[in-house]
């Protein structure tokens, strides 16, 4: 596919902080030196007016880069909602501000909108631990810290979501069912998400027929702090992935909401269990600990945020 025929990209890169100062500036970089040029990077900035000034006067000379303010709720779904409302590229990519996407990220996800079922795409998000991997993290739960994890696609084939630190979408997407939902996903460091799969069910449920692609080779390296390291926020960032998981069930339906789980937790963890007792001098007993740690924090959070919905809805 030639420049000439690549759908144009507008790239949003949601930042909140300026302790990650220097990974959003290597992230606007990975995006401009991209062996095709896309079109715009627009990076928002999440209710913070000094990382809002810092990044106005250091990105002033760049023509691509134009930095904005959430003109919406604070919180990374209406960061990506403003974004969205100021891109103009037929395509929208979602960088997270301590990820960098290797030079051919924009051709490889670009090419499979020659397809016109093909509504999104998503790749592989590699993790870069601070120092060496914790012995005790099992690579099951690598979406704990952002990034792909055992379980997921190795080829390119159809997903119900997509990592939210690497994803694209046609932008007629967002004009046919809005944008994220602005009561789900991240606010500052509270360890919640799951936007990014409540927006590709309901793109699913508007057309039946729409492709949303895994590509294994649209690849991002995604950095991951020291406070994410720790065995504590591991069982704090599941417990909040399982009440996140319970507004998503409230919203599309746990029919929907839960189909790829079912799969991860019957296939996936059982074997990552068995294969960590099988290797216990290589920090396999730990791994397996984490996983069943891990599927119980998150089971428990799935249902404290359905006790929760359900106290609202007594007291409506």
């Amino acid at each position: 596919m030639t420049v000439s025929t690549l759908v144009s990209c507008s790239v949003v890169i949601c930042a909140y902080t300026t302790e990650r100062w220097t990974d959003l500036c290597a992230a606007v970089d990975s995006v401009l030196t991209q062996n095709m040029p896309v079109l715009e990077v627009l990076v928002v900035i999440d209710h913070s007016e000094e990382l809002f000034s810092r990044a106005e006067r250091h990105f002033a000379g760049e023509t691509r880069v134009t930095v904005l303010r959430n003109s919406g709720p604070k919180g990374l779904s209406g960061a990506r909602n403003t974004g969205v409302r100021a891109a103009s590229g037929d395509m929208i990519a979602f960088l997270d501000d301590d990820a960098r996407a290797e030079p051919d990220w924009y051709r490889v996800s670009a090419a499979h909108y020659s397809d016109p079922d093909v509504l999104g795409v998503g790749g592989f998000a590699s993790p870069v631990w601070p120092a060496d991997r914790p012995v005790w993290m099992p690579a099951e739960f690598d979406w704990v810290v952002g990034c792909s994890y055992v379980g997921q696609p190795t080829r390119i084939e159809p997903v119900r979501n997509f990592i939210g630190c690497n994803m694209s979408l046609r932008r007629t997407v967002f004009d046919a069912v809005d944008g994220f939902s602005d009561g789900i996903g991240r606010v500052g460091k509270t360890p919640v998400g799951c936007e990014e799969t409540e927006l590709c069910i309901r793109i699913r449920a508007h057309q039946p027929t729409a492709q949303l692609l895994f590509d294994p080779a649209m690849k991002v390296a995604h950095r991951v702090s020291d406070d994410r390291t720790t065995f504590r926020y591991f069982l704090s960032r599941c417990f909040h992935e399982g009440v996140s998981k319970a507004l998503v069930s409230d919203l599309v339906g746990s029919g929907d909401a839960l189909s790829s789980e079912r799969v991860y937790t019957a296939r996936v963890l059982p074997r990552a269990v068995v294969t960590g007792i099988a290797s216990p001098r290589h920090g396999g007993l730990a791994r397996a600990g984490a996983v069943v740690a891990g599927l119980t924090a998150t089971t428990a959070g799935y249902v404290r945020g359905l006790v929760g919905l359900r106290s609202k809805r007594g007291t409506a």
